[in-house]
């Protein structure tokens, strides 16, 4: 059956790549990003080091397109390593237990022009909720290597609680962090190439040489 699926796989981007392609988040020139109002008067910004995944866009029919994402809660900063180490610990995000953030799309809505609604459910400290991104996309560029790349941008608004990221305390003003997040991802992805494709596939056959047979597990 596996070698069935990595054939599958394999021929995939040929019948496909008509319709639908395959674009792997790079890393390297892509940011997840948070903003949270601070004591009520100022705003505290943050970010995640390192966001991947990939994202298949049907150009033909970009609601047909599907999202997977993840983000690795480890790699927080907000330039201060006190309120980092703390927004790791369980009164946040609890990283120890829970060290990704995911978001897999259900659906892809036009918005007008390049704009898109991406609605999907986010997975965070263990708790799954559907929001919405409003997001854009940029068409294809060639890259210094010759690669295809593309840029892709989703905000949207979140409240922290729903997640279980409960703490907080009240002073004169008001509440010291926001229950309203503002979360913004600017993703830098590249094509991913029939090459790719087939490498799948060889892990795949290689994982399936590794499992004993019906005969060698009894």
């Amino acid at each position: 059956m596996k070698r069935l699926l990595a054939f599958a796989v394999a021929l995939a981007p040929v019948f496909a790549a008509a319709e639908a392609t395959t674009w792997t988040i790079d890393p390297a020139h892509s940011t997840s990003g948070f903003a949270v109002k601070h004591l009520v008067v100022s705003t505290v910004r943050g970010q995640f080091g390192k966001t991947t995944g990939t994202i298949q866009v049907d150009d033909k029919d970009i609601t047909k397109s599907k999202v997977d994402a993840q983000v690795d809660v480890n790699t927080i900063t907000t330039g201060v390593d006190d309120r980092d180490n703390h927004l790791k610990s369980p009164d946040f995000f609890d990283a120890a237990n829970n060290g990704t953030i995911t978001f897999k799309s259900t659906k892809v809505a036009k918005a007008g022009g390049e704009k898109l609604k991406v609605t999907g459910d986010l997975t965070m400290k263990g708790k799954t909720k559907p929001v919405t991104f409003d997001a854009t996309y940029s068409k294809p560029i060639t890259g210094m290597k010759g690669e295809a790349r593309r840029a892709f941008n989703a905000t949207t608004t979140i409240n922290r609680k729903d997640f279980g990221l409960n703490w907080s305390k009240t002073v004169e003003a008001g509440p010291v962090v926001s229950d309203k997040v503002v979360i913004t991802i600017d993703v830098e992805a590249t094509k991913a190439t029939p090459e790719d494709q087939q490498a799948k596939a060889g892990a795949a056959n290689k994982d399936e040489k590794k499992e004993p047979k019906a005969d060698e597990k009894k």
